[in-house]
């Protein structure tokens, strides 16, 4: 159209001066189609559709919320909790649904929404730009591979390797859908589920020399296995630490619950063993030789582990060749904890996944 209709006078909000909230009043030209003769109005580059603040105003709103929270930046009173809101969803729903670019490393885990109620996301990071792809509400398997099938047949392919924690699901999803890609066993599951075993050793020696007291028919007797539990007392710690990183005192301590328990003794040295291994092994055929011997020592101490490990065997060695973890990913999922409990919680999904993925893709 070369005919102007009419002039709108258009009032926005944009950045404030100070402490001072800054209105700009537009005169926003409307104009009828010379074919249908239907009016429309002027695109202002500076403004989005159907929005009553700046682009530079949203940017800089996103920005703190980000830093900071919601509710936070609402009580500055430049903008209102249901603008914010809509600048996140504008700002999220152009990329949200994206295809990731040139994802070679892949991490996959989840968090719980609401803790101890089984109410699980899935969690997608690329492990080489220690970046969110996405997060997806529920982990079964349809949930996930609706998100994979998404990114097409040419990412799926271009992936070499996918960290995972200890569930069999993850593995015959990326088996399935990823055709070149090895699945890795992240090391901290495995050391965590030693460690898991191990405390639980511990335990189950506490509660023998506890009914030993109670079954002790003389005092001397009594006063020895009295004396042998105040030693393994408070020994969670020093039994799951890292030896190295142990003090004077919580040394001094290992070695009491080490001469009072053999068992002990040996579940925390062969738990010292098999981290060694992961921090020192550089290759799978060694890590195969060393895994092992480690198995034929810890089969007689821990029930559990060994049979995780020897299901989980190729995944736990492929680790050792390039040594990729699911690191990366236990930072993120500590940051989307932290975005969960600054947003004091969210009833819609869709918000929570908006704010999880700005943190990392917001420019």
């Amino acid at each position: 159209s070369h005919k102007l209709h009419q002039n709108h006078p258009h009032i926005v909000k944009d950045l404030p001066w100070g402490e001072q909230l800054v209105f700009l009043e537009i005169n926003r030209r409307q104009f009828k189609c010379q074919h249908c003769q239907k009016p429309f109005s002027e695109d202002l580059n500076f403004i989005q559709s159907r929005r009553t603040y700046t682009k530079r105003l949203a940017r800089q709103i996103i920005q703190q919320v980000i830093e900071s929270d919601v509710r936070s930046v609402a009580q500055k009173g430049v903008v209102t909790t249901a603008e914010i809101e809509r600048m996140l969803k504008d700002a999220s729903c152009k990329c949200l649904n994206g295809k990731p670019v040139g994802l070679k490393k892949l991490g996959i885990d989840e968090i719980a929404l609401l803790k101890g109620q089984g109410n699980y996301c899935a969690v997608f990071v690329d492990l080489e730009k220690s970046e969110l792809i996405t997060i997806v509400q529920g982990r079964s398997r349809e949930v996930l591979a609706k998100v994979l099938n998404s990114w097409g047949v040419e990412v799926l392919e271009g992936i070499e390797e996918v960290s995972i924690d200890l569930w069999k699901g993850y593995k015959n999803l990326v088996k399935e859908l990823m055709p070149n890609a090895q699945v890795v066993a992240d090391r901290f599951h495995v050391m965590a589920q030693v460690n898991q075993e191990l405390d639980e050793g511990r335990k189950a020696e506490k509660r023998q020399v506890e009914e030993a007291v109670k079954a002790s028919k003389s005092p001397q007797e009594k006063e020895k296995h009295e004396q042998v539990l105040a030693e393994l007392k408070k020994s969670k710690y020093v039994l799951l630490k890292n030896e190295e990183n142990l003090n004077l005192q919580q040394i001094e301590k290992l070695k009491q619950v080490k001469a009072v328990s053999s068992k002990l003794k040996i579940m925390q040295e062969l738990k010292e063993e098999i981290r060694m291994m992961f921090e020192e092994t550089s290759s799978g055929l060694e890590g195969l030789l060393k895994l092992g011997a480690w198995l034929s020592k810890a089969q007689k101490y821990f029930s559990k582990s060994p049979k995780t490990i020897i299901r989980w065997l190729d995944e736990i060695l492929a680790y050792f060749d390039n040594r990729t973890t699911s690191g990366v990913v236990e930072g993120i999922n500590n940051k989307l904890k932290l975005i969960k409990r600054s947003g004091y919680g969210f009833r819609n999904f869709n918000n929570f996944q908006a704010r999880c993925w700005l943190n990392w893709h917001f420019n």
